[in-house]
């Protein structure tokens, strides 16, 4: 039986930090995180998807949480397809070509930045989040999987964003595909009856870590501004209608981290806790902590030569 870590997709969203979650004399980076780490044992960092983070940084974060809090770090953009800024690039790598090449450098300057959390066991996986774009199909699988064998050793949750890697006819080989990776499947909640939305029922296949993301249900999803997308604020009759799925996937697995990313001033905090606390009354024999725990089962990877 899985133990049930539940969080937030980010604590520095600026929406969050205005809407007064924080206590007073909790404005910088150190107390932040600190302050988080009281009230949840998990959580994602979606910063490196944008900008390369540096082992300073991540060292940082791990001293700042007690032994056994989870960092669920986003994959660079360009690891997973996404369109990326030159800009975001290191310096020296603007001028390459985007090419495999490319994208093996990017991932060694990642895995390096990542090797003190995997070596604190403050990590928890690697989320590679994949576009609409990447459909499914041989090349796509190609992708995935050379994205896989780059990261051979790490903790790997694959997000994809087209449906049909989920359609009941395909569903099964995605299973198996994931499962044949050694990759954790995540399961998403979005708003339902758009061309873009993602189904809930995703299976676990990895004995190991489930992860479910709650992006919000608004119907601006795959289209809007950012705030558009992901604004929503949840009901306890929609957490509720989440759990049978949520203590399927805990039978399945080891670990299950719930991730919430309705980013509405507080409202992903305050579904985090309504979570724990629906999980605490009405499925009292699952484990949820909110303290230090043990470290993750998975043995760090030998950190990556230049």
């Amino acid at each position: 039986m899985a133990e049930i870590l539940i969080g937030t997709c980010g604590w520095t969203d600026p929406e969050l930090l205005r809407s007064g979650w924080y206590p007073p004399g909790h404005r910088d980076a150190e107390k932040r995180l600190r302050h988080y780490a009281t009230r949840f044992p998990v959580v994602e960092a979606d910063s490196p998807y944008y900008a390369l983070p540096t082992p300073r940084t991540t060292t940082l974060w791990a001293d700042r949480t007690p032994p056994g809090f989870r960092f669920d770090v986003k994959a660079f953009s360009l690891l997973t397809g996404h369109r990326t800024r030159p800009a975001a690039l290191p310096a020296d790598l603007r001028g390459h070509p985007r090419d495999e090449a490319l994208r093996t450098e990017v991932w060694t300057r990642y895995a390096e930045a990542l090797t003190p959390l995997l070596r604190s066991g403050r990590l928890g996986t690697l989320l590679f989040q994949f576009p609409p774009s990447l459909a499914p199909g041989p090349d796509a699988e190609a992708f995935v999987r050379t994205a896989r064998e780059r990261a051979r050793g790490w903790p790997f949750a694959v997000e994809f964003r087209d449906p049909a890697w989920w359609h009941p006819a395909r569903a099964p080989r995605t299973t198996a595909f994931l499962e044949d990776l050694d990759a954790t499947a995540v399961a998403v909640d979005t708003v339902q009856g758009l061309p873009t939305s993602m189904p809930a029922d995703t299976p676990a296949t990895s004995a190991r870590l489930a992860v479910v993301r709650f992006h919000g249900r608004s119907p601006h999803w795959g289209t809007g501004t950012k705030e558009d997308r992901f604004r929503h604020a949840y009901t306890e009759r929609e957490l509720l209608a989440w759990l049978p799925r949520v203590q399927a996937l805990a039978e399945a697995t080891d670990e299950l981290h719930i991730l919430f990313n309705n980013c509405c001033g507080d409202a992903a905090p305050t579904a985090a806790r309504t979570l724990q606390d629906l999980l605490r009354t009405r499925l009292p024999h699952q484990r949820t902590p909110t303290t230090a725990r043990r470290p993750p089962a998975h043995e760090a990877p030998r950190p990556p030569s230049g």
